[in-house]
């Protein structure tokens, strides 16, 4: 296909959806695991008298009512007029959304249930009808709230109506993260928020919050201020307590987890800037002449003195059970310099270096053993050998080995894994790449049904070395909206790009309606409403 033909394809697909009858699957994304529509069945709206409740012993829990709150403008938008004068004569109109939530626990968990069903019913009165949204966990909930924003749409008179549809849906995978790095360039609070916001438009529940590396420190520590106080940019690239528990706080209102990283012992280079004698002094072959700093250095005591007191603070912090150890990218050629670090490891019979860095990570997994935390550790950790617990997960993201080699021997070992190898948005090329990532799937491995079983999901991964608060959203949206997709519905459904592409059109013009400046994915194209930033 030539490269004008791909915008003719696209508008020809457009123009088809605008002028026939509206399929409400078309508009849903990601995909249920069960839809079933009324073909032609809708029902109109009206903003005075719609209201939204909340039933079951979780019905007035905050992070429902906020819920309710948050979506109302997109159900029955302000632009709508009294009454909604435009609905036609005889169409039934919808005065409710019931949500029932059966339990009243708001854990936020590996575990908690995002499942949910959502159906129509008629009331008493004739042509009166309620949208009856059940879900045994507030998350769910709002996974089948945001499923029910979807189902409304505005006709050419500007008359909204919900399309009526049976809905039971439920995550393929427990684990669907995004990584977000704030240490190679600061993302702004506001940007965190909106980012947030379009994570729970595409039923995202895990933030990997890459928050420190080698360029900048910009995590503030109550028992160590120097770390940001000497190793962030400035004091205003910086999240103090207060910033990072509103984050937490802002994302547990949208089922959204957040797993704090802090990568060590190499990417450490900005820690060593506010703790003296953390890092290893490197030296020039066989001199004294010092040539700056390494990793952290394995052999002092030291060393994990300060860590334990740092990881109960950082567990304390942040209350996700996981915390994300890192362990990646580990350079040997300081350490091998070091002259105390080679007498210490003779000391010990040590021959390898592979052999300090288990040392070392032995030494962490201990610690973070002792606060009761479960972790991730990226995917060098198993690799080199690493004496791990049963119940570590392994970030697979290295591309070699092919990442279904590593996946097939991670679970054959018996350790649970979370991908990200295929879904490294940073990377970024001309045309639809978003179908590349929507061609990757996590089990796609050979392995028994039990090492399948093992995979927890996955992680797109938005490394920020080009990437700051005027590009994330942008460079993000929608092609993480293919991760989603993929990680939320079921196989069966998310093998055919073709198949996904207008509906991906869809969502990325609703993403815009909803403030989030989703790029174009799909060539020349327009939405009827188009994304306007304001100043």
């Amino acid at each position: 296909m030539r490269r004008h033909e791909v915008g003719v394809w696209w508008l020809a697909v457009f123009f088809t959806a605008a002028n026939a009858a509206i399929n409400p699957v078309d508009y849903l994304w990601p995909i249920p695991y069960s839809v079933k529509c009324d073909p032609g069945l809708q029902y109109g709206i009206d903003d005075v008298s719609f209201t939204i409740r909340g039933s079951g012993q979780g019905g007035e829990l905050p992070t429902l009512t906020s819920a309710f709150e948050r979506y109302r403008p997109f159900i029955v938008p302000d632009t709508m007029k009294a009454k909604n004068p435009n609905v036609k004569l005889g169409v039934g109109m919808l005065e409710m959304l019931e949500v029932n939530v059966v339990s009243n626990d708001e854990t936020l968990a590996l575990e908690t249930d995002e499942s949910y069903t959502l159906e129509f019913k008629n009331e008493t009165t004739p042509g009166v009808y309620s949208a009856i949204l059940t879900a045994p966990t507030v998350y769910g909930a709002l996974r089948g709230i945001e499923t029910f924003s979807q189902l409304v749409h505005q006709d050419d008179t500007g008359a909204y109506y919900v399309s009526v549809c049976t809905i039971s849906d439920k995550p393929r995978f427990q684990f669907r993260s995004i990584l977000m790095d704030t240490a190679r360039h600061f993302i702004p609070l506001e940007v965190i928020y909106r980012h947030l916001d379009a994570m729970a438009y595409n039923k995202f529940n895990v933030l990997h919050w890459h928050i420190v590396d080698d360029q900048s420190f910009p995590y503030q520590s109550y028992l160590f201020p120097d770390l940001s106080g000497k190793g962030a940019y400035t004091q205003n690239h910086v999240y103090s307590q207060s910033d990072v528990a509103a984050v937490i706080e802002f994302a547990k209102e949208r089922g959204i987890r957040v797993i704090p990283e802090f990568d060590t012992p190499g990417h450490s280079a900005s820690w060593g800037k506010g703790q003296p004698n953390l890092l290893t002094s490197c030296y020039k072959a066989n001199t004294t002449i010092m040539t700056g700093h390494g990793p952290i250095n394995p052999i002092l005591e030291s060393t994990y003195t300060f860590l334990e007191s740092f990881y109960k603070e950082i567990s304390d912090v942040f209350p996700d059970q996981y915390l994300h150890l890192g362990g990646d990218e580990v350079s040997f050629a300081c350490w091998e310099s070091n002259p105390d670090i080679q007498k210490w490891m003779a000391t010990k019979n040590l021959t390898k270096y592979a052999k300090l860095e288990e040392y070392y990570e032995q030494r962490l997994i201990d610690i973070v053993d002792k606060l009761g935390k479960s972790y991730l550790v990226w995917q060098e950790i198993f690799d080199n050998g690493v004496e791990i617990r049963n119940d570590t997960v392994i970030s697979v993201w290295k591309s070699k080995p092919p990442y279904v080699e590593e996946m097939e021997n991670v679970t054959a070992a018996g350790y649970k894994v979370i991908l990200s190898a295929c879904w490294y948005l940073n990377i970024i090329s001309y045309g639809q790449d978003w179908t590349k990532y929507y061609a990757c799937d996590p089990q796609n491995f050979n392995g028994t049904e039990a090492q399948k079983e093992l995979v927890m999901g996955g992680s797109a991964a938005l490394w920020a070395e080009y990437v700051d608060g005027t590009n994330l959203l942008s460079r993000l949206w929608p092609r993480a909206s293919a991760v989603g997709e993929k990680l939320w519905s079921q196989y069966a459904s998310t093998t055919d790009s073709h198949i996904a592409a207008p509906r991906l059109h869809n969502h990325r013009c609703r993403l815009l309606r909803r403030g989030v400046p989703a790029e174009p994915v799909e060539g020349p194209s327009f939405c009827p409403q188009e994304y306007v930033p304001s100043y």
